[in-house]
């Protein structure tokens, strides 16, 4: 298995390639296809599982592990929410980069909202 620090260029990578697949193939390449309704209905479908998994492991610590697995779906079908709009995870990960350090409200005021 890969290590932590690559798992996300692998990942990155097999989005891509899922683009030239199949939709009968492949699960991503059939959210590919269904257009990006489609892969925008699943993230927010993960984002409320993700809501729902949290408030359980809040109250029951023993249903943590459920909410890291909603997490990692969330983060799947972000990423290829990404792929779809040919972006990369690079493009986060710089951001994110770029704002640590800063204070929270100081990078979200240097955002005018």
């Amino acid at each position: 298995m890969s290590d932590q620090t690559t798992i996300l260029a692998e990942l990155t990578e097999v989005l891509e390639q899922r683009k030239h697949e199949s939709a009968e193939d492949s699960y991503v390449a059939s959210l590919y296809a269904s257009g990006i309704n489609k892969i925008l209905e699943k993230v927010g479908e993960e984002t409320t599982e993700v809501i729902i998994a949290a408030k359980e492991a809040a109250a029951d610590a023993t249903k943590q592990g459920e909410l890291v697995k909603e997490i990692a779906d969330l983060w799947f079908h972000t990423m290829v929410l990404l792929a779809s709009q040919d972006m990369h995870t690079n493009q986060v990960l710089s951001e994110l980069a770029r704002r640590f350090g800063i204070g929270g409200h100081d990078e979200k005021a240097s955002r005018g909202h």
